[in-house]
């Protein structure tokens, strides 16, 4: 990425935010970007609500994970992680693990973003 072609600082306001299905399982997960590649940075952020969620998946990217409301449940093999309202989780890349939460707002961080 172009560091010379990155877009301006702004405030982003919560409640401007636009959520959308995330991939397979938008019925469990829908995300609002922060940033990333339309900023043309290579760190991602934003929000996902979950509901009703078990999403297995093998991260490409380093993660940091902040519950903001509900509580998130990642199972790592026999690991279980539990986090509540402003628990941080850390994820580092290569993790198979699956994502859990009945009802929760979740702010992520991801580096990089174009990990695909």
């Amino acid at each position: 990425m172009d560091e010379n072609n990155r877009s301006e600082a702004r405030c982003v306001k919560f409640g401007d935010l636009d959520y959308m299905p995330r991939f397979a399982y938008g019925d469990q997960a829908e995300i609002a970007e922060v940033s990333g590649t339309a900023e043309n940075t290579p760190l991602g952020t934003g929000f996902v609500r979950m509901k009703n969620a078990s999403i297995p998946w093998a991260i490409q990217y380093d993660e940091v994970l902040l519950v903001l409301e509900g509580n998130v449940t990642i199972v790592i093999g026999e690991n279980i992680i539990e986090a509540g309202p402003m628990d941080s989780i850390w994820l580092p890349k290569g993790t198979e693990l699956i994502y859990q939460a009945t009802d929760a707002l979740v702010f992520y961080a991801v580096h990089p973003v174009n990990w695909d």
